[in-house]
């Protein structure tokens, strides 16, 4: 019997600054293997990522909130959403590598679809064209509506 996916999401509090930069160093660690910079290089590198990174979404963003997300007693992964007036835009859900194709992220982005419906709201993400993700946003009926380099602004509507 296949197991169901359940997480909870608390609040990101300034305890887990650490905890998040390790979330964000996994969405770098592929692009970091091709660099030959040595362990503190690297880690400067991603320490000064991240925090212009939290800078900007704190600045552009400064209502949206930031999660943790928690399944099976175990830190998995984080999610901040901007909920506007007539969207709500998730900016940010990454997940820990070990914890990636388990449902998760399917059920979350699931659970968001539901509170856009409900409110009569879009649900917008910007993903990269080349990020694994895309096959999932996809799959749950976001379609391409803007195109910025390398970036495609997501968007579900009710009804599509």
């Amino acid at each position: 019997m296949e197991k169901i996916a359940v997480y909870t999401l608390r609040p990101a509090q300034d305890a887990d600054e650490a905890l998040l930069l390790e979330i964000y160093a996994s969405t770098r660690a592929d692009e970091l293997a091709l660099v030959p910079w040595d362990a503190a290089q690297k880690q400067a590198f991603l320490q000064m990522q991240f925090s212009a990174q939290q800078k900007h979404y704190r600045a552009y963003f400064p209502h949206a909130t930031h999660e943790m997300i928690e399944s099976e007693g175990q830190l998995v992964g984080r999610l901040y959403v901007d909920r506007r007036e007539t969207d709500i835009r998730i900016l940010d859900v990454t997940l820990f590598p070990e914890t990636r194709g388990k449902g998760i992220g399917t059920l979350i982005i699931n659970n968001l679809i539901k509170e856009a419906a409900e409110a009569n709201k879009s649900l917008s993400v910007y993903v990269e064209s080349f990020n694994r993700s895309l096959g999932l946003f996809q799959r749950l009926g976001f379609v391409k509506t803007e195109e910025s380099g390398a970036s495609w602004l997501m968007e579900w509507r009710a009804g599509s």
